[in-house]
C-alpha cells in the first residue's frame, strides 16, 4: 500500500468513527469467508458495517477522536463492526459472538465512551432506534385510543338500551 492509499484508508477510519454511533471491536481468528460474509450481511440488515483494517492504521485514525482510548482493544486480528444506529452493531455482534466461538468481543466505544465487552452487551440489551420508536409512538396512540373508547361507550350504552327496550316492546 503506497502512501496515498494509506492516507485514504486513515481519512476512511477516522469518519466511520466519527460518524457511527457504536463502534464494536472484536477478534475473528478462525473464521471462514462465509461466516464473514454472513456477519457483513446481518450487519447490512440493520444499517451496519464490518470493516477490517490493520491496527496501526486504525490507531493513527483514532488520534484527535473522542474515543481514542479504543485504541487499546486493537490488537491481534480485529475487525470494527460500526452502525449510526447507537445499538444495531452491538446487537447484531453480540448475538453473533454467542453462536460462533471464532468470533471474540474485545469492547469498542460509544461517542467518547470506551467500553468492554460488558459494556458493549448492556448496549446490545437496550433497544434499538426502531423499537424505541414503535414504544414511544405506542404510549402516544394509547390515550387518544382511550378518549375515543370513553367518548364512543355513552353512544353504544344508549344503543343497547334502546335495543332492550324494542326487544321488551316486541315480546
Amino acid at each position: 500500500m503506497d502512501r496515498a492509499q494509506t492516507e485514504k484508508v486513515v481519512e476512511e477510519l477516522g469518519q466511520i468513527l466519527e460518524r457511527s454511533g457504536v463502534v464494536v471491536v472484536a477478534h475473528y481468528t478462525g473464521m471462514t469467508v462465509k461466516e464473514m460474509q454472513d456477519l457483513r450481511a446481518k450487519m447490512h440488515e440493520v444499517g451496519g458495517s464490518i470493516r477490517v483494517a490493520k491496527n496501526k492504521l486504525a490507531k493513527i485514525a483514532l488520534k484527535g477522536k473522542p474515543s481514542v482510548k479504543m485504541g487499546d482493544l486493537l490488537t491481534g486480528m480485529t475487525v470494527l463492526a460500526y452502525s449510526e444506529d447507537p445499538v444495531a452493531a452491538a446487537k447484531v455482534t453480540d448475538a453473533y459472538a454467542q453462536g460462533n466461538d471464532k468470533f471474540v468481543i474485545l469492547g469498542g466505544a460509544m461517542g467518547d465512551t470506551v467500553l468492554d465487552r460488558a459494556g458493549v452487551k448492556a448496549v446490545a440489551s437496550m433497544p434499538s432506534r426502531e423499537e424505541l420508536i414503535a414504544q414511544i409512538m405506542a404510549r402516544i396512540g394509547s390515550p387518544a385510543s382511550n378518549i375515543v373508547g370513553a367518548i364512543g361507550a355513552p353512544a353504544l350504552n344508549i344503543a343497547n338500551i334502546l335495543s332492550t327496550i324494542e326487544e321488551k316492546a316486541a315480546a
